[in-house]
């Protein structure tokens, strides 16, 4: 079994420290180490105590008392070289419980809700979701207009530089100020990510993948890591990266959502006593769905198509109810964006910026296609997947040697700087090199560089890199024909895509949505002056229209989204004559980039060893049953058990186990202790901290009666075991399970078969699944990594290794 000694996770660091607003407990569900077959498993394997270094030490942030530290923190070692094998499963990502435990105290308080306090509960959760979309618009204003007043600072001062050098000699002189500036200003972006919160670099969308899939991935839904993200985010576009403002938008709106629907912040240690009937993972799950949904829509003014990509990226479970609630959402963050944008530019009754970006309208006539271009868009999406396909790997290879040897904090912000610096340098050589002038009569360049162009005329190549790439893509597919040089769009398509490609993946907050965008536009406005040439300018052949096709081809072709990205595209573009060619692109570009490479996203959860699951089975996967699959033995619970024997088992640092089976108390070993019901290791710490024992004289006298609050306090982050003070006459006394365990916990056959038990725990967001025999006698269980371990490879089924991390 291959295992790795220390991996870079996507929190950036070695250590393990869960104690982000999502953690349920440091200790997980085990996994067997391959086939069920380790010395323990399930809910019940036995690691040696080297598997984890610390296991338990959860930093428990109480709202009513801090909780001392346990343990001092482990001293960083970072290795020259980590090895990496990209066929692991981590042990370190655990899961979240997405199925309720209908035990006596949840169905008691459900049946003494009445009907009108049902729709309080459901009108919070319009209310939520209102709030949701508000705020998501608010930081998306912030965004937007910081960006806009920073980046015109930076380019007007380094425009001012680069003309007055011009007629003085001396342009290295500017090149060396635009490079410092973007050095600089990433460098900040870089540090705070790197330093303060990793889990904040990149765009976030494979993180919110992996949560709504399931996976519980440390610090990604704290306000910490919103504040971050969004000032990472700004200073990366201020700073001349090739990257967007939009895909953070996504992450942003469903950290928004996980803190609104508690009405509390951990972080900051203030509860508003507000919303606490929503503080379990099921209720968190369908707000940070919409939370994604209101991102999405707040970055491109396409509610819809937020509903459709938390639909097709996000969400595991759907109900019509959840779809209209998101819908909600996104509405109202994009009519906030709009109208705060619309008095911000001065035009308070206009209502015209929908989103971050807007395509612009592609209503007139030129714009129309024919039947004879169905071909040629076909064409230009085996091109964009080709391409996507090509791009992918590239970063792939990046990401390795990013993994094995940049993983540092100090190399990365190095990193950063360094790619901040070429781009400018890039960007300030392929200006200089240039020598396309266009007329500036009409042109709606916000920059225009003179440099060596004539009186009245400016540079074109300078439109593609002197500004932020959103208003390159609208230029690109607005700017009337004539307005590039087809050497001009080459050049800039060949050094944007291997800038593009370099970037993803930096320790900075960004998007690849925008870079993708932008490099279609131009290869298609190239591809579309061709056309026009081959055709001798014939009207259908406008290269706006091109440049579009172009745009999602690409975009298709990275991050392979289908859906959503037409319905995001249609809107906006505010033209729905679109909607099929760019159906056939997106479709075509996702058919021939999967056939070479997984799609950006796919690829980086893979990268990261995330148990992702995925919505299907591998097709080959009918010969597995349950038996093979579980992991045993299965470390069982009596009814009422002895507590000293429940505080041990919790503490056994050689397992990490979440869920344990009840069984019955039976004082005769030779009757079969069935299955009674299951308990997860967050309910026993609860019991355990509020002292819920029975006496041993007296059986039915207990101290104190607990409530569905007790447990909703403690949620998210739960006490470790470590900080529960028992006292030796308290471990001889006993505790009841009955009242407090799930008593119709979900089972299976041990004869089931693979694709049917994935099925089952997959379809109800299941943590524990387990497997009993034809006595209901507890075989083994099934989790998530069990079934995550089973993956389609290019030579048929294969079994991951798993990684002690």
């Amino acid at each position: 079994m291959a295992n790795v000694a220390k991996k870079v996770s996507w929190s950036g660091r070695d250590r393990d420290d869960e104690d982000d607003d999502e953690e349920e407990g440091r200790a997980g569900e085990a996994t067997p180490l391959l086939n069920g077959t380790g010395p323990g498993a399930g809910g019940a394997r036995q690691f040696t105590p080297s598997s984890f270094l610390r296991i338990g030490q959860l930093s428990n942030v109480d709202l009513n008392e801090d909780v001392r530290e346990l343990e001092t923190e482990l001293p960083r070692q970072y290795p020259n070289e980590i090895p990496h094998n990209e066929k692991l499963l981590s042990l370190k990502y655990e899961s979240l419980d997405y199925d309720n435990s209908e035990n006596q105290l949840f169905l008691e308080e459900e049946r003494r809700i009445n009907h009108a306090a049902f729709r309080t509960v459901e009108i919070k959760r319009w209310v939520i979701c209102a709030m949701i979309g508000i705020l998501t618009g608010l930081v998306a204003c912030f965004i937007d207009i910081v960006v806009e007043n920073l980046a015109g600072l930076k380019y007007r001062v380094v425009k001012d530089n680069i003309d007055k050098f011009t007629e003085k000699g001396g342009l290295s002189f500017s090149l060396l100020l635009w490079a410092t500036l973007n050095a600089s200003v990433v460098m900040v972006g870089s540090v705070i990510v790197a330093f303060i919160e990793p889990v904040a670099a990149g765009s976030g969308i494979p993180q919110i993948k992996c949560y709504l899939n399931g996976v519980k991935i440390p610090h990604v839904v704290r306000l910490k890591t919103l504040v971050i993200k969004v000032c990472g985010v700004i200073l990366s576009v201020v700073g001349g990266l090739a990257v967007g403002k939009e895909g953070p938008m996504i992450h942003s709106g469903a950290v928004i959502a996980a803190g609104i629907s508690q009405g509390r912040s951990t972080s900051l240690k203030r509860d508003f006593k507000i919303f606490e009937y929503f503080r379990r993972d099921t209720e968190k799950r369908d707000f940070v769905s919409a939370g994604a949904a209101a991102g999405v829509s707040a970055a491109f003014g396409a509610p819809v198509g937020g509903v459709l990509f938390s639909l097709e990226e996000g969400a595991s479970f759907w109900n019509q109810f959840l779809t209209w609630r998101i819908f909600f959402a996104s509405m109202i963050s994009t009519f906030t964006l709009n109208s705060v944008l619309s008095v911000y530019h001065g035009n308070a009754w206009d209502l015209s910026s929908p989103g971050l970006i807007n395509f612009g309208r592609f209503d007139n006539e030129k714009m129309g296609y024919t039947i004879q271009e169905i071909p040629i868009f076909i064409f230009m999406g085996v091109v964009g997947g080709i391409l996507g396909a090509l791009f992918n790997a590239l970063n792939y290879w990046l990401t390795m040697f990013r993994i094995r040897y940049i993983h540092r904090p100090c190399l990365q912000v190095i990193e950063a700087m360094l790619v901040a610096a070429v781009t400018a340098a890039v960007g300030f050589v392929m200006i200089y090199c240039s020598r396309d002038c266009q007329p500036i009569q009409g042109s709606t360049v916000t920059y225009p560089l003179q440099l060596f162009c004539a009186d009245g005329e400016y540079n074109s190549m300078a439109t593609a890199f002197f500004n932020t790439p959103e208003k390159s893509v609208v230029n690109l597919f607005h700017d009337p024909p004539g307005s590039y040089n087809p050497m001009t769009l080459g050049m800039f398509t060949l050094m944007y895509f291997f800038l593009a490609c370099w970037t993803y993946g930096l320790t900075v907050s960004a998007g690849v949505f925008i870079p993708s965008l932008l490099i279609g536009a131009a290869w298609g406005r190239l591809f579309g002056i061709s056309l026009s040439y081959l055709t001798k300018g014939s009207i259908w052949a406008d290269p706006g229209k091109y440049a579009l096709m172009g745009a999602a081809a690409q975009l298709g072709g990275i991050v392979r989204m289908t859906l959503s990205l037409t319905v995001i595209m249609m809107e906006a573009t505010g033209n729905v004559t679109y909607g099929f060619p760019i159906m056939l692109v997106l479709m075509t570009a996702k058919i021939v980039g999967d056939y070479f490479v997984e799609g950006l996203y796919d690829m980086h959860i893979q990268l990261q060893s995330v148990p992702f699951l995925h919505w299907e089975a591998p097709v080959t996967s009918h010969s597995l049953t349950a038996r093979e699959v579980m992991s045993t033995p299965v470390t069982c619970l009596r009814r009422i058990e002895r507590v000293g024997t429940v505080v041990d088992i919790l503490s056994d640092t050689s397992s990490n186990h979440n869920g344990f089976p009840v069984v019955e108390s039976n004082p005769d070993a030779t009757q079969v202790a069935g299955l009674r019901g299951l308990i997860l290791r967050s309910q026993l710490i609860v019991l355990l901290k509020h002292k819920v024992f029975v006496e041993r004289a007296n059986l039915s006298l207990v101290q104190r009666r607990l409530k569905l609050k007790d447990f909703r306090d403690a949620y998210p982050r739960f006490p470790p075991i470590q900080s529960i003070h028992v006292s030796q006459d308290e471990r001889e006394c006993m505790i009841d399970l009955s009242e407090f365990m799930n008593p119709s916990p979900y089972t299976v056959p041990q004869e089931a078969s693979l694709p049917r038990v994935f099925k089952l725990f997959r379809a109800l967001g299941l943590r524990h699944l387990v497997v009993v025999d034809n006595r209901n006698e507890v075989v083994g269980m099934v989790t998530r990594k069990d079934l995550a371990r089973y993956r389609l490879g290019k030579e048929g089924l294969e079994e991951l290794s798993l990684a002690q991390t």
